[in-house]
């Protein structure tokens, strides 16, 4: 064989591989990483779903929520798991048609300190309330915000904390990330969800307002709402102790 023949093979380019950047934040049940690296939940379930059926390869990243929603707006990355949809949320982000897990927001108090709620926001005015950077606690909640003195932080866990130990009145947060955590800071007897709750919202995947792959909500969307009419996406919330809408 002469020196200049290479066998075709050799040169043939392999398929571009099209990497699916998938961001969010810690969150129970839905977008988790354990110790050894490993992301888990019901969302990083659906992305490796959606990925395997259109050949994406998934890669998963996990930043504070307010940073996560800068990342996917910001086009640095393909899909943002897990927000609910607000107007505002709405200007920088495109946000699938199918929601696919539902929240219960609550107030959470001292157990020796209960306030006067009934859904009531001028009955808080004044009062300490926690609430975590980045999250939307639904419509009223938002309309009510300049009359509330709000502290904001980071974690569901520092929320917590700031509760028990009295530098807030109230901790604002859903019951599914929450619950948990009080069950492993050993607060059960201190702290507790105050009725009636704050709002029921639907949460979704967003992607940035050009997404990189122009096909990809409606792929997602359409594998939700296939799921959601088989069951799977039910069964699937179950397992990882979520609610479907």
């Amino acid at each position: 064989m002469a020196l200049g023949a290479v066998p075709l093979l050799s040169c043939a380019r392999l398929p571009a591989v099209r990497e699916l950047v998938a961001a969010g934040t810690r969150n129970a049940g839905i977008f988790e990483r354990r110790p050894n690296g490993e992301f888990t939940g019901m969302g990083v379930e659906l992305v490796r779903l959606l990925a395997q059926r259109h050949g994406y390869q998934a890669r998963f990243e996990i930043y504070p929520w307010r940073r996560a929603m800068e990342v996917v707006g910001g086009g640095k990355a393909d899909l943002l798991v897990a927000p609910y949809k607000t107007t505002e949320r709405q200007r920088v982000l495109r946000f699938s048609d199918q929601a696919f897990f539902q929240d219960e927001l609550a107030f959470y108090v001292r157990a020796d300190a209960m306030p006067v709620w009934g859904s009531d926001y001028a009955l808080l005015a004044g009062r300490r309330i926690a609430v975590i950077n980045g999250w939307s606690y639904g419509q009223a909640f938002t309309q009510a915000v300049p009359q509330l003195r709000l502290s904001v932080t980071n974690t569901v866990e520092s929320g917590l904390l700031m509760l028990e130990r009295g530098h807030v009145e109230l901790f604002a947060s859903n019951r599914r990330d929450t619950d948990p955590v009080i069950k492993a800071l050993g607060l059960q007897d201190t702290v507790m969800a105050l009725a009636p709750l704050i709002d029921v919202l639907d949460a979704y995947f967003a992607f940035p307002l050009a997404p990189r792959y122009r096909d990809l909500p409606i792929q997602l969307d359409q594998l939700l709402l296939e799921m959601k009419k088989n069951g799977a996406l039910q069964k699937l919330a179950r397992h990882h102790g979520a609610t479907t809408p």
